[in-house]
């Protein structure tokens, strides 16, 4: 099986640089044409079936990166973004201000210093794993397969294959839109791009 992760298109929570991650935001304008453009993105591959995180903003970019086409879509609550706890809904710059800075502390260290209230890194390994576990089980001939995720769901999962610490997890770009690659148990590429630079304004 080859999974083609993808991230989410941008959100206006995205933009205003707001923590979102169970909070349930749609797409902006700019996240719906790059949802377009990952769909150019995935024309080369022989895409089976679609699995998406039940967070409006994923499903949205996935019902239009597979318009026109008939592919299946199935909704996965593994696949939802990690929760933030506390955070949600507050700037980068709101929780900066707190004592001692804990988003840097975060930035740095996200396994050691999570938001208050926010859900255990490895219990959202736990959870991705089963659910590429139970999508392995579906495609066992090694077809493609589509997962519209999350930022934090993506980089856990690829931190996994990668058996990094998930103290690392921040130093992987997994940008809006971006593609990236797996061959469970390896990771083949990560944040693919090169699509958001033609026709996206």
């Amino acid at each position: 099986m080859r999974l083609l992760l993808a991230r989410h298109g941008q959100t206006v929570w995205n933009a205003g640089r707001r923590f979102q991650g169970a909070t349930d935001v749609a797409l902006s304008e700019l996240g719906r044409a790059q949802a377009r453009a990952l769909g150019r993105a995935l024309r080369p591959y022989r895409v089976r079936a679609a699995y998406v995180s039940p967070l409006r903003r994923a499903v949205e970019t996935a019902e239009i990166a597979l318009g026109g086409t008939h592919v299946p879509l199935v909704a996965m609550d593994e696949l939802r973004e990690l929760s933030l706890g506390e955070w949600e809904g507050y700037t980068v710059d709101d929780v900066r201000h707190r004592d001692g800075d804990p988003y840097q502390a975060w930035i740095k260290a996200p396994l050691d210093c999570p938001p208050p209230g926010g859900e255990p890194l490895t219990a959202v390994r736990d959870r991705v794993q089963a659910a590429v576990d139970r999508i392995a089980a579906r495609h066992p001939n090694g077809e493609d397969v589509l997962v519209v995720a999350h930022g934090g769901v993506i980089s856990v999962y690829a931190c996994h294959l990668l058996g990094c610490s998930f103290n690392a997890l921040w130093r992987l770009r997994v940008d809006n839109a971006s593609l990236t690659v797996a061959k469970p148990p390896r990771l083949v590429s990560l944040n693919d791009t090169a699509h958001l630079r033609e026709g996206v304004p």
